[in-house]
């Protein structure tokens, strides 16, 4: 599935690019390696982020990849208080001392790390701050990633992948189908993600995180039946409470500034 996501991804912003006459943006960045080497590094970022989301939707672990991305939007506020220099009030600072309240009692009350939600949130909003440092628009720094990884899934996809849908001439046309879609459903929302990252203050750009995760959880309890375990349930009573405190207080400023 991932490497069908990047495949497809690859080819999807090649034919965008094309269409769009951007090839002109790749050669810069190729030239810069400060540049390529950061876009290194947050697409490997992003790579381990897609591999332990795939994973974690086909091993039952749904509840945990939503909590990770509820997790995620706090993260940004506090990486982007002590990376981009921006201030946060005292009700953010509040929500963050929350969501970790919630991991630590996680931790210490019922003895689980919630280490699939930690590794998910971490690991996208450290890529979402190192995309939003570097200089290169969103189509194009996609585009790129996914040309690092292309190598890399081609080989492991001809030489190594051993499941029984990795012919796709042996497969259903449905089957392909929904592979080949792998790379819609990655290329819309992150050339979205990239653009909004560089664009507005990353703290705002966590607030329209909670979309995503929302669905998860329904899908999860609702659709695919997994069990809200106790730990899980209190974890995201706190983290819930947290981004509902964080959310009033964002709305609230947003009214005070209009006013002003």
């Amino acid at each position: 599935i991932l490497s069908h996501r990047i495949i497809w991804s690859f080819v999807l912003v090649l034919v965008l690019m094309i269409g769009l006459r951007r090839l002109h943006r790749i050669r810069p960045v190729l030239k810069n390696r400060g540049q390529m080497l950061r876009l290194t590094v947050a697409t490997f970022l992003l790579a381990g982020n897609w591999f332990l989301f795939i994973w974690a939707i086909n091993n039952n672990k749904i509840l945990d990849a939503s909590l990770g991305y509820y997790i995620n939007p706090l993260l940004n506020v506090a990486i982007g208080m002590l990376f981009f220099a921006e201030r946060m009030r005292r009700f953010q600072l509040v929500a963050i001392a929350l969501a970790v309240t919630g991991v630590c009692i996680q931790i210490v009350s019922f003895g689980s790390v919630p280490w699939i939600a930690l590794t998910l949130a971490c690991s996208f909003a450290i890529y979402g701050a190192i995309r939003k440092r570097l200089p290169v628009d969103s189509m194009t720094g996609l585009w790129l990633e996914t040309t690092i990884l292309l190598p890399i899934m081609l080989v492991y996809l001809f030489f190594f992948a051993d499941s029984a849908a990795s012919d796709m001439t042996a497969n259903t046309w449905q089957l392909n189908l929904l592979l080949m879609a792998a790379g819609i459903v990655t290329t819309a929302p992150l050339l979205c993600f990239t653009a909004a990252a560089q664009r507005i203050r990353y703290a705002t750009l966590g607030f329209f995180q909670y979309i995503g995760p929302s669905l998860m959880f329904i899908l999860a309890v609702w659709v695919y039946g997994e069990p809200l375990a106790t730990d899980k349930l209190v974890t995201f009573a706190i983290i819930w409470t947290a981004l509902a405190l964080y959310s009033i207080d964002t709305l609230l400023h947003q009214q005070r500034s209009k006013r002003a």
